[in-house]
């Protein structure tokens, strides 16, 4: 059964970043999941079923409330990528090669 809330925002914005390290990282990732939502509910009478529904029950119906909502309920965490930048680049980078290779380019 969904949650009635006596706040104006459920969950409360302390405890979404408690689960996150910063409120970039909540912005984010909230954004991102919405979008999947949303894509979700917009495909529904196709029956594609190519997104993954939402993770909570909830009586929102926006999903920026209901993407937070998973955030709250460790359904949905953040994962780090880091950056892959090949030897080759990082060495003309650091050798400055790199800007006259594109200087003679143009």
């Amino acid at each position: 059964m969904a949650q009635v809330s006596d706040s104006m925002v459920n969950p409360r914005i302390e405890e979404l970043l408690s689960k996150v390290d910063s409120r970039f990282t909540l912005v984010s990732l909230g954004a991102q999941r919405a979008r999947q939502i949303n894509a979700y509910f917009n495909q529904l009478g196709d029956g594609q079923g190519s997104t993954v529904p939402p993770q909570v029950t909830s009586a929102a119906r926006k999903p920026l409330s209901i993407a937070f909502e998973e955030i709250a309920a460790d359904k949905i965490i953040p994962v780090r990528v880091e950056a892959v930048v090949p030897e080759e680049s990082a060495d003309e980078v650091a050798d400055g090669t790199a800007d006259e290779a594109s200087d003679e380019a143009e």
